[in-house]
């Protein structure tokens, strides 16, 4: 069973902090350069909102109500999940900076900082994660489906799925590019192999068997959908 691992969506930033004139300034400084923010005022909604849902970022506060942000810090990681985490604090020590690091933390930000500073450090964590974006996490969920990419194994519900290899290869590229459009012989060179142009039709019946096993309507999909005269996109 794969932990509560997500792969990013790198506009959206989930900002954990309690000081509300803070959150207002950076909320919308943020969303001024086009960033999603979603707020949690306290650790243990933060930590529920990181491990539970993508981001692109995780800007978290060291002084926080209930769980610090070093206890934060660390669940996040030891749940697997990857995301960049940005510190925030009052403190000036080097040891807490140290701390934060050796916690998983990716950069660290003392109070009171430049905002332009801080947009700089969010800019460079999020290039630098997405320059990365070829390593395979080790794992994605979608709706009630967790994918364990290290394992090859696909379970929905609680219960396994089976799947071939090719079916799993499909799926894997498919997250790989999510919100992408797929074409047909794109998939068929990637996935397959295949140099020449088969019969697309391979491809149709491999989408369609990954629907009846993943999607909750198969003729109604929700994941895996059809773009008309294009090809396929994954949606998750």
């Amino acid at each position: 069973m794969v932990p509560a691992i997500q792969t990013m969506s790198t506009k959206r930033i989930l900002l954990v902090e309690d000081e509300p004139g803070l959150v207002l300034t950076l909320s919308d400084r943020l969303r001024s350069e086009g960033y999603d923010v979603d707020v949690a005022g306290d650790g243990e909604s933060g930590l529920a909102r990181a491990t539970g849902e993508p981001f692109g970022l995780v800007i978290l506060d060291v002084m926080l109500p209930g769980l610090n942000g070093f206890e934060v810090c660390r669940a996040i990681r030891r749940q697997g999940v990857q995301t960049p985490i940005l510190m925030l604090t009052a403190r000036g020590e080097t040891t807490d900076k140290v701390v934060g690091l050796k916690l998983g933390a990716d950069d660290y930000l003392a109070k009171p900082f430049d905002t332009l500073e801080l947009m700089a450090r969010i800019e460079a964590l999020i290039r630098r994660s997405n320059g990365s974006a070829g390593a395979t996490p080790a794992g994605y969920r979608f709706g009630d489906v967790v994918v364990d990419f290290r394992r090859a194994e696909v379970e929905r519900g609680g219960a396994p799925v089976e799947l071939s290899a090719r079916e799993f290869r499909l799926l894997r590229h498919f997250i790989e590019h999510r919100g992408a459009t797929l074409s047909r012989q794109e998939l068929l060179n990637e996935v397959w192999g295949y140099d020449a142009m088969p019969l697309t039709r391979t491809v149709d019946v491999h989408v369609a068997g990954l629907r009846q096993k993943l999607e909750p309507h198969p003729k109604r999909p929700q994941y895996l959908l059809t773009v008309h005269g294009l090809g396929y996109k994954f949606v998750g």
